[in-house]
Parts: structure tokens; sequence; C-alpha cells
């Protein structure tokens, strides 16, 4: 397994406990796809997407089903994507992706919490040089699947020679770069895959080391970045915690 799916493990067991606030970050998803390309899943690719994403993170089809609702309404606030960055303590580098309606309220936000753990707020592509920039897909695996002929095969569409194998869940996840994403999800979709879950993110390119009691620190400055609504995904390069 590369880093990338380490780093993302490590993620993916802390928003597990924050189910409800996980519902919320994907009904937004929905709300652009939809406002983006409407309400009918076929016709909408970036729409099928998201609804993968969600039925794989166990969001209920009623929930789902509401957002595609709510989204249509005359009164469905507009969503700007707007990312912010810098240094948390101990020069770990953090990096905050939203989805807001009032970009004024989301940055008083999140500098309020980089000032009260001590770090401080970068200017736009500061920390771009330590995290890669990637558009990711998961999708179930096929029992005949050769992946390395498939990968042999999604070069031309820009996709890393390295993908992420979860024997648990049965999925394969492969990263791209982020101006192909149409082109893989289309291939994908048209080679049979079901279920194809796509999405954008940021995999730190040199994970830096903590203690317990830094990462103790650390851990508690993002749980109080993801409270807020308009925080999608917060990364840091801090190496993630050895099982």
């Amino acid at each position: 397994m590369g880093r990338a799916f380490e780093y993302r493990k490590a993620a993916k067991l802390k928003r597990w406990g924050h189910m409800a606030k996980t519902f919320t970050r994907l009904g937004k998803q929905i709300a652009i796809a939809v406002k983006a390309g409407g309400p009918e899943p076929e016709n909408n690719p970036t729409l099928r997407s998201v609804i993968a994403t969600c039925k794989r993170e166990n969001m209920p089809k009623d929930n789902i089903d509401r957002a595609i609702k709510n989204a249509m309404g005359k009164d469905q606030s507009e969503y700007k994507s707007m990312t912010y960055e810098g240094y948390g303590p101990h020069g770990v580098a953090v990096f905050v992706d939203t989805l807001t309606d009032n970009p004024t309220r989301t940055v008083a936000d999140v500098r309020s919490v980089f000032n009260k753990f001590g770090g401080n707020m970068g200017t736009m592509g500061s920390l771009a040089f330590l995290f890669d920039h990637k558009c990711m897909f998961t999708f179930k695996k096929k029992a005949e699947l050769d992946m390395e002929e498939m990968i042999l095969d999604l070069i031309d569409y820009d996709v890393d020679d390295e993908y992420d194998e979860d024997p648990e869940e049965g999925t394969i996840t492969i990263y791209g770069d982020p101006k192909s994403y149409a082109q893989i999800q289309k291939h994908l979709e048209e080679c049979g895959f079901e279920d194809v879950g796509g999405e954008f993110t940021y995999i730190p390119n040199d994970l830096k080391d903590v203690t317990a009691e830094q990462r103790e620190t650390l851990d508690k400055m993002v749980e109080r970045l993801e409270e807020f609504d308009d925080v999608q995904t917060v990364y840091t390069n801090m190496k993630p915690e050895e099982e």
C-alpha cells in the first residue's frame, strides 16, 4: 500500500466518528453537482460520482434524494470552493478545503482556529510544494481484473502508475491529474465499473514526524476546524500514527 492509502485510511477512521458532518459535506457536493448539471444522475456524470461516494460512506438513500430535491429549490445557497492554508503548531502544514456561501465568515472562522493553536495562515498556493493535488476514483474490483494491464490502459488518461487496494472493502483507488477527471470517469464507466466514486484530494509529499503530545494538539486543531459546516476536508503533512 502506498503513502496515499495510509494517509487516507487514517483520515477516514477519524471521519467515521463524525458521520453527521460527513453527510453535510456530501450534501453540499450534491448541491453543486445538481446546480451545474441537473438532478438526473444518468445525465450528470458529476452527480453520479458524488452519489457513488455517498453510498460508499453509507449515506442513506433518503438523505441523498432529499439533498437532490433541496438543491433544485430557488432559495438554495450558492456555494464556492475556497481553500485556506498555513502552518499549525510544531511546523505542521495545514490545508483546509471548504465549500461556502459566505467566504468572509469562513476565512474568519478558519483564522480563529489557526490563531488559537499558535499557527499562522499563509497566502493561497504557499503550501503547493508540500501537497500533490490529485483526482481519485474508487470502485469495486472485478474478480478477473488485471491491474497492471488496466494501469497501462489508463496512463493515456494521466493516471498515476501507483494505486491502492482495500481488501476489506474489495475496492481499488486510482489517482490522476485533476484536469483529466471527466475523461477518467467516462473511461471507467465505459469499462463497466460500478459505483465509480470520484473526488479531489491533496496528498502530502513530505510527511513530518511528531511526538504523541504534538499529535494530540494537532488532532484537536483539525477537529476544531472540522466542526465548521463550511469545512469539507482538512489535510496535514503530519505522519499517520503507526498501528
